[in-house]
Order: C-alpha cells, then sequence, then structure tokens
C-alpha cells in the first residue's frame, strides 16, 4: 500500500483543557472529541468567507488541523489571536511532521472526510517516518477530483469563497446545531435565506490552465481550479448553466457534471433541495 505525501499541507497541534472549546467556537465544522474519523472545516471571515479549511482528528489527546501552505501564516497568526486566555497551545508541525494520503485503511490512519463522500484515510506522522511515502500526489487530486472535492489553494484563494459555494453544507463541513462561530451569521443565512449562487461542477475536457473562465450562454460562470489530466472542479453559477452541453473553457466545448454527492441542479439555485 503507496501512502502519498500530501506537501503542501501544513499541520497544527492543538491541546491542552481548552484546545476543544477554542475550536469548536472557532470553526465551522464539528471538532471530534475522541478518535475517529476526521472531520472538515472552515475558519471565516465575519463577512462568511474562507480564511482557511483543512480536516480536524483527535490523535494522541491533542487535535490536529491541515490548512494550505499559502494560508498557514494567517491561520497560525488568527488562531493564536482567538485563544485569549484560553488553556490551550497551538503548535505549528511545519518543520516536524507531515500529512499523508492513502486509498487503503493503513494503521494509525483516519478516514479523511466524513458525510456523503469518503476520500479514503488520511495520516499525520513525524518526517523521520515519512521517507517511504510517494511524493507524486496526482493519485490524491485526481480522486478529489472525481468526487467533486475542491480545496483552498488548489481551487481558490482565501477570502474568495464562502462555505456554500464548495458544499460545506452537504459536506458535513458546517455544524448547523452548535452554536455562534465567525461568520455564522452569513452561514446561517445562506442556508435558510437560499441565497447560495455557486455549487462545486466537474469540468472535464479541459485544455487550459487553472482559472480560465467557465463560460455557459455567453456569461462567464466561474473558474476552473487545479486541473489534472483535463478534470477539474470549479465553482459555478448554476442559473447561468441552463444547457450543459454547451459550456466551453478558452473558447472549447468541455463536459460538466455534478457530484454524485449534489443536492442541487444545472439551470436552478444553488441551494440544497432541503434546507430544514
Amino acid at each position: 500500500m503507496t501512502t502519498i505525501l500530501r506537501a503542501d499541507r501544513v499541520l497544527f497541534r492543538f491541546s491542552g483543557p481548552d484546545a476543544h472549546k477554542l475550536l469548536n467556537d472557532v470553526v465551522t465544522g464539528h471538532i471530534p472529541e475522541a478518535p475517529g474519523d476526521a472531520a472538515a472545516w472552515a475558519l471565516l471571515s465575519p463577512q462568511g468567507k474562507i480564511l482557511a479549511e483543512g480536516l480536524a482528528g483527535s490523535v494522541d489527546d491533542a487535535l490536529w488541523l491541515d490548512v494550505h501552505q499559502s494560508v498557514a501564516d494567517d491561520f497560525f497568526k488568527r488562531m493564536r489571536m482567538y485563544r485569549l486566555r484560553a488553556k490551550a497551545e497551538i503548535e505549528d508541525l511545519r518543520e516536524t511532521h507531515r500529512v499523508g494520503y492513502s486509498p487503503d485503511e493503513v494503521p494509525g490512519a483516519q478516514r479523511d472526510r466524513v458525510g456523503p463522500v469518503s476520500m479514503g484515510w488520511r495520516l499525520v506522522a513525524p518526517v523521520e517516518d515519512t521517507a517511504g511515502w510517494s511524493s507524486d500526489d496526482t493519485p490524491y487530486h485526481r480522486a478529489r477530483i472525481a468526487a467533486g472535492i475542491l480545496h483552498q489553494g488548489n481551487d481558490f484563494p482565501a477570502s474568495d469563497a464562502f462555505a456554500h459555494d464548495i458544499g460545506m453544507d452537504i459536506l458535513e463541513g458546517i455544524d448547523f446545531a452548535k452554536g455562534c462561530y465567525v461568520g455564522q451569521e452569513v452561514v446561517s443565512r445562506m442556508k435558510h435565506r437560499g441565497t447560495a449562487r455557486r455549487r462545486p461542477v466537474i469540468v472535464s475536457g479541459i485544455d487550459a490552465p487553472a482559472g480560465a473562465a467557465v463560460v455557459a450562454d455567453g456569461r462567464e460562470a466561474g473558474m476552473i481550479g487545479q486541473v489534472v489530466e483535463g478534470r477539474a472542479v470549479a465553482s459555478l453559477r448554476l442559473d447561468r448553466i441552463e444547457d450543459p452541453d454547451a459550456v466551453t473553457v478558452e473558447g472549447k466545448l468541455v463536459s460538466v457534471a455534478l457530484p454524485q454527492w449534489a443536492t442541487y441542479c444545472f439551470g436552478g439555485p444553488a441551494e440544497p433541495e432541503n434546507t430544514n
């Protein structure tokens, strides 16, 4: 079994009696208190835009969160600010630990992403234990693109997307039952008023770089993310795609498809069918 190094992810370790409360009060998702599946989460701005996102898992009496390297410094700074007087330690582990991916279960790994999508298994390990990991992360990105999963840093920058835009409400990256967290008011309003405008769409047959515009009926619907083997995920305006067979990227026809977990449709609102 091959473990794939996710070299663009940075790990942070949260420990101490107040670590769980600190995270649960600040980020969108349900933060696990005991070992088990890794849980999706996002840190939002007060305006509801994603500043950082990743997975959280409980390992060795601490919470381990990973973020894209492009937002690691800002995430660390913000979390230390939110800590205030909480009895919690926040450690930046970019020099000592790595994040890995395996399509198959391996000892010590956690299932990657709860909810309707299983992305294999997530591993966290000291650098010295990762010498045998593969440095080619193409298989990971091929799998996530096929599943319709958008990643910050690979597909969109910080402060560019709302949580609904990348499907976090459907992928269980938002805990709608817990109390307030940063950006909660915007998330709640988008859910109950149906104001989400974009949703993840899988785009195939691409001959263009990441960031190229997706055009439908002469209007831009969004931009493609990281391209792997001619496929990418894009957060698109569904209401602009009346004819899925007439979508182009840089003037070339492409194929668009909804993820298997989608509860939305082309040409309609971006809200899931059940918003209760």
